[in-house]
């Protein structure tokens, strides 16, 4: 059985930086792909960033240059390094797995969530 921990939000001022970590168990983080998604008040759920077997990452436009996706393998955890963080980062933020467990991440629409998510509140 897949669990993914998360942890590592709070609240923070505008430019402040957090890091988010997700511990999983029943899923190997170096092995599939994996993600980060958020979701604001009154907004659908979005994909932020995910890395692959390789390192490779990807993310989304609005944060390219702020957050950095990574992951220990010999601890089994992926993270989510938040910088220069803005008002507009306020959401909930959840880690993902993708359930046919594929090494490269072919989109964000293929993983999904599992677990408890972590609120991340930006103040200006």
């Amino acid at each position: 059985q897949v669990q993914l921990v998360v942890s590592g939000g709070g609240s923070v001022q505008a430019g402040g930086s957090l890091r988010l970590s997700c511990a999983a168990s029943g899923y190997t983080v170096r092995s599939y792909c994996m993600g980060w998604f958020r979701q604001a008040p009154g907004k659908e759920r979005e994909g932020v960033a995910a890395i692959d077997s390789y390192g490779s990452t990807m993310y989304t436009d609005s944060v390219k240059g702020r957050f950095t996706i990574s992951k220990d393998n010999a601890k089994n955890i992926l993270y989510l390094e938040m910088n220069s963080l803005k008002p507009e980062d306020t959401a909930m933020y959840y880690c993902a797995g993708d359930p046919s467990r594929r090494a490269l991440c072919p989109g964000y629409w293929y993983l999904e969530v599992w677990g408890q998510g972590t609120l991340v509140t930006v103040s200006s």
